[in-house]
């Protein structure tokens, strides 16, 4: 992948309500809605809005994450079969942000020409779509990074992309194996300490804030 200019960001404080952002427009997150699929730029949404894209393997909890954060049950759809989604998913907030989630990589069971395809389309959006603000990267915290998520890591680094790196499916773990967890992802993925790291549960919704907090620094 090649690395991609930083687009300009305006930044959004939170307010003390989780279901709305301060500014001179505010965000309400209740107001958000599946907008549309699509595989190529011309299918893509306009309109200019902010876009934070979530990237990472199949079945590592992107349309949970999302459902999440925006306080739903079911607006991100979760496949029932790992890398089944080969599209890309765009869902409009309020008319004033998108969340993008981008197919999974790296599922062992589907064929190379598909991943190949599917490669290509996560690599167009990444390196085309100018209304991109930053990237959430999510990984597995029971598990060591891959070689794909490695080489994701190493294009989002440069990219010139603001990024956090999210550990998904925290309560899966205890409290006791958290920091041994976070130390091994952070030295697979060789990132420095500067790198935030977040512990996430869709369950408990453990990191929800922080994530947010993240966001509105950028949007």
């Amino acid at each position: 992948m090649s690395a991609r200019q930083n687009p300009g960001t305006n930044i959004i404080k939170e307010d003390a309500n989780n279901d709305k952002v301060a500014g001179s427009n505010p965000i309400n997150i209740n107001n958000a809605r599946f907008e549309i699929t699509a595989v190529s730029p011309e299918q893509y949404p306009e309109g200019g809005l902010p876009e934070i894209a979530f990237v990472g393997r199949s079945n590592v909890g992107k349309s949970s994450i999302i459902n999440a954060l925006l306080n739903r049950n079911k607006l991100a759809r979760v496949a029932s079969t790992p890398g089944k989604t080969k599209e890309i998913n765009f869902y409009n907030i309020d008319n004033s942000l998108r969340f993008v989630d981008l197919p999974g990589y790296g599922y062992a069971s589907v064929s190379k020409s598909k991943k190949s395809s599917w490669g290509e389309i996560i690599e167009t959006y990444l390196n085309t779509r100018n209304e991109l603000k930053m990237l959430i990267m999510l990984v597995d915290i029971r598990h060591t990074p891959t070689s794909d998520d490695v080489l994701m890591h190493d294009w989002i680094q440069h990219s010139n992309l603001p990024y956090i790196v999210v550990a998904t499916k925290a309560d899966k773990i205890s409290r006791n194996q958290l920091a041994g967890r976070l130390k091994d992802i952070r030295s697979a993925l060789h990132t420095g300490e500067n790198v935030q790291i977040i512990p996430f549960s869709s369950v408990s919704k453990q990191g929800r804030d922080e994530i947010w907090g993240k966001i509105y620094e950028f949007i």
